[in-house]
C-alpha cells in the first residue's frame, strides 16, 4: 500500500484517512520515498523540508483521528514553486543574485490557504532564474529533467512542479503562469495544469509582471486541481485584484460532460507552426470532443501573433523586477546574462510604446470577449512541439529546431486574463506526452475544468515508467538545489 499512497488521488487518500485504513504520515513517507528515488534523477526541488513535512503529517494523523480533519486537503502533500514566498523558506527564483537568509515571515495568500487546510508541505520546486524561459535549469539549482525521459527538460517555468507531480513526489503542485509557465510543463510532463483567471487566486507579493500572471494547480488529475482550486480560491486582503469566492465549489457540475458545448478548434490560432505529430494528436483530441457530443467547428484564424505586445509588457516587467530587488551591479553579474539584457531592454523602452502594447492587449480581450459570445471554449494545441532538451535553450533534434517559437499558444490567454488549460491527448512514437489547451471565457475556470475531466475520462493518461526512472543514467548523487539548501543552513 505504501508505493500506491505516493500517486494515489486525493480524494482517495481522503477516503482512506476517515476510515482509518491509512495516515497522512504512511502518505507523506510514501512521498518522501519517491523523492529519495527520483530526484536526484529529476532535480525538481529546491527546498526539501522532510522534518516539517512528517510534523504536518504527524498534526493531520491526529486531527483524523480526532474526526476533525481541516479540510478536504487535510494530510494531502503539496509543493511550492520557487516564485511564491512561504514562511521559514527561501524564495531565490532560482538566482544567485538573491541571499537564502531571509528573514522569511509570511505565506503567500495560496500557500497560507492550503497550510490552513492541514496539507502537507514538502518544498519549494525548481524554476528557471525569475521564471524567464520554458526549459527548467539555473546556475543556481542545476538542470530540472523529465519523468517520462530524463534527457528532455519537463518545461518551464513551473518545470520542478511539474516534475514533482509526474513522479509521485507529491500529490498538488502550486505553480504560477505569466505566458504559459503552468500549461507548457503540465503538457510536456502528461500531467494536468489550470491557467487560472486573473484574479482568480490571490496572491501577494504582487508579480512584478503585474496582471499578466497567475497562480493555479498542476496535478495528475483535474478532479484534484477542482479540490486544490476550492481551497486557494478563498479571498486575501492583501492582494486588491483577488475577486470574490466562487459561488460554489469547482467539483459541482465537473462530470456533467461536454454534450452541446460550442467548442471551436484552432490549430494554429492564425499564426503558430506545429510540429505535425503533435498537430495530429491534438486534431484527434477535437475530434474525441465531437464524440462526446460537443459542437466542434474549425477556426483557423483566432487572432494575429500577440508577441509584440507581450514582449513590450514583460520585458518591462523584468525591469521592474530589478527595480524592487535593487540589484546592483555586482549582484546583476551574478545572474544569466540574457535576463540582464532583457531587463535592460524593458526599462529602455519608452512610455507610449508600453502604453500602446496595453491598448494592444485591451483590444485582444475585448476581441476574444466577442468570440465567446459565439463559442463554450476554444482548443488549440498546449506547445508546438512535444519537448526539448533539458539542457539546452533550443532542440538539438533538427526536427524540432526549425520550429522558432515552441510554445506560442500560452501567452495570448495571459494578455486577456481567460483561465486555460493543458490536458494530457496522447504520446508521440518517441513516447512524450503531448497536451491539448482548452481555453474558457473569462472566469469560467469550472467550465474549463468539466472540459478537461470529460477528456480525462475518455482518455486516460499512461504514467511515465518509474521503474526505469531509478535507473537513470543522470543521477547526481546531491543535486545543486539541495546542496544549496546544505549550504544555506550550515
Amino acid at each position: 500500500m505504501t508505493e500506491d499512497l505516493a500517486l494515489m488521488p486525493a480524494e482517495a487518500l481522503v477516503a482512506l484517512y476517515r476510515s482509518g485504513r491509512a495516515s497522512p504520515v504512511e502518505h507523506a513517507r510514501a512521498v518522501l520515498a519517491n523523492i529519495a528515488a527520483f530526484n536526484p534523477v529529476l532535480n525538481a526541488f529546491f527546498w526539501l523540508d522532510e522534518e516539517a513535512a512528517l510534523a504536518a503529517a504527524r498534526a493531520s494523523e491526529a486531527r483524523w483521528r480526532r474526526g476533525a480533519p481541516l479540510g478536504p486537503l487535510d494530510g494531502v502533500t503539496a509543493t511550492v514553486k520557487d516564485l511564491s514566498v512561504t514562511r521559514g523558506w527561501p524564495t531565490r527564483r532560482a538566482s544567485r543574485a538573491i541571499p537564502a537568509a531571509g528573514p522569511w515571515l509570511e505565506d503567500s495568500p495560496s500557500v497560507a490557504r492550503l497550510r490552513e487546510a492541514g496539507a502537507v508541505l514538502l518544498g519549494k520546486t525548481t524554476v528557471p532564474e525569475f521564471g524567464a524561459s520554458y526549459v527548467t535549469k539555473s546556475a543556481l539549482c542545476g538542470v530540472t529533467r523529465n519523468p517520462w525521459n530524463p534527457a528532455m527538460t519537463p518545461g518551464g517555468s513551473s518545470g520542478g512542479a511539474a516534475a514533482a507531480v509526474a513522479a509521485g513526489m507529491g500529490s498538488i503542485a502550486l505553480a504560477s503562469d505569466a505566458a504559459g509557465s503552468i500549461r507548457v510543463p503540465a503538457a510536456m510532463t502528461g500531467v494536468f495544469g489550470l491557467k487560472t483567471t486573473h484574479g482568480q487566486v490571490a496572491d501577494y507579493p504582487s508579480s512584478y509582471l503585474g496582471t499578466l500572471a497567475v497562480i493555479g494547480p498542476i496535478t495528475r488529475s483535474v478532479r484534484e486541481s477542482a479540490l486544490c482550486m476550492d481551497v486557494i480560491a478563498r479571498p486575501d486582503p492583501r492582494d486588491s485584484y483577488a475577486l470574490p469566492p466562487p459561488p460554489r465549489s469547482f467539483l459541482d457540475g465537473i462530470a456533467d460532460g461536454v454534450a452541446g458545448l460550442r467548442i471551436a478548434y484552432s490549430p494554429t490560432l492564425g499564426f503558430a507552426e506545429v510540429e505535425p505529430e503533435v498537430a495530429a494528436i491534438v486534431a484527434a483530441g477535437a475530434r474525441l470532443l465531437e464524440g462526446l457530443g460537443a459542437q466542434v467547428e474549425l477556426v483557423e484564424h483566432v487572432m494575429d501573433d500577440p508577441s509584440a505586445i507581450l514582449g513590450s509588457l514583460m520585458a518591462p516587467g523584468l525591469a521592474n523586477a530589478f527595480r524592487v530587488f535593487g540589484f546592483t551591479a555586482a549582484e546583476q553579474a551574478m545572474m544569466l546574462p540574457r535576463l540582464v539584457e532583457t531587463a535592460a531592454r524593458g526599462a529602455a523602452i519608452p512610455l507610449l510604446d508600453y502604453l500602446a502594447a496595453r491598448e494592444g492587449r485591451e483590444a485582444l480581450g475585448a476581441r476574444m470577449r466577442a468570440f465567446h459570445e459565439r463559442y463554450d471554449l476554444l482548443v488549440t494545441p498546449a506547445c508546438s512541439i512535444p519537448g526539448t532538451d533539458a539542457d539546452t535553450d533550443a532542440p538539438r533534434d533538427p526536427r524540432l529546431a526549425r520550429f522558432p517559437n515552441p510554445t506560442p499558444f500560452g501567452a495570448a490567454f495571459n494578455l486577456t486574463k481567460q483561465p486555460a488549460a493543458s490536458v494530457p491527448v496522447g504520446l508521440t512514437r518517441d513516447g512524450l506526452p503531448v497536451g491539448m489547451q482548452v481555453v474558457g471565457p473569462l472566469y469560467g475556470d469550472a467550465l474549463v475544468l468539466r472540459a478537461c475531466h470529460a477528456i480525462e475520462q475518455a482518455r486516460p493518461m499512461p504514467a511515465p515508467d518509474l521503474a526505469a526512472l531509478r535507473q537513470s543514467p543522470f543521477a547526481e548523487p546531491v543535486p545543486r538545489g539541495l546542496a544549496s539548501q546544505r549550504e544555506a543552513t550550515a
